[in-house]
This record gives C-alpha cells, sequence and structure tokens, in this order.
C-alpha cells in the first residue's frame, strides 16, 4: 500500500508541475517543480505514516494497560483474601 501511495503522489506532482509549468518546452522548470511536489507528496505520506503507526501504538498501549488492569485487580482480590487469612490465624492479644 504504501509504495501505491507514494505512487500516486508522484503522478499527481507530475501532473500538477506539467499544468503549472511556464511553457512545455523548459524541462528544467519542469523537473524543478516535478522535484519539489515529490518531496511535499513524500513528507505528506510519511506524516500520514507516522500518524497511523503511532495510532496502532497508542491501541497497542491502551489494550496492554487494559489487560495489565484486569491482572492487577485480580492480584489484589487475592491479596486481600490471604490478609483475611492470616488476620483470622493470628492470636488474639
Amino acid at each position: 500500500m504504501k509504495a501505491s501511495l507514494l505512487l500516486a503522489l508522484v503522478c499527481t506532482a507530475v501532473l500538477a508541475a506539467g499544468a503549472r509549468a511556464d511553457s512545455p518546452r523548459e524541462p528544467e522548470t519542469l523537473v524543478r517543480k516535478v522535484q519539489e511536489y515529490a518531496q511535499k507528496a513524500t513528507a505528506m505520506a510519511k506524516s500520514a505514516f507516522s500518524m497511523v503507526q503511532e495510532s496502532e501504538a497508542a491501541q497497542q498501549a491502551r489494550r496492554w494497560l487494559s489487560d495489565k488492569a484486569d491482572l492487577a485487580k485480580q492480584r489484589l482480590v487475592w491479596l486481600k483474601e490471604k490478609l483475611v487469612e492470616l488476620w483470622k490465624q493470628m492470636p488474639a492479644a
């Protein structure tokens, strides 16, 4: 998917540069504009992929915390039961 998105952005950059070129007889201007648009498109694609990755990482972190919170609650219940048992076993002073 990354390659197809990048290819689409590059094609868009080429078309936009061609449309904005002063005349089709100026290849240097066209090449320069294509490079500029390709760089902008690449930066935008990287930014979008970074946001997606950050979102996925945040979702994984929330799931991990949720799972660990349930485990922590179970451990606290177990600890409470053990403390109650120990308390009952202690002789009255």
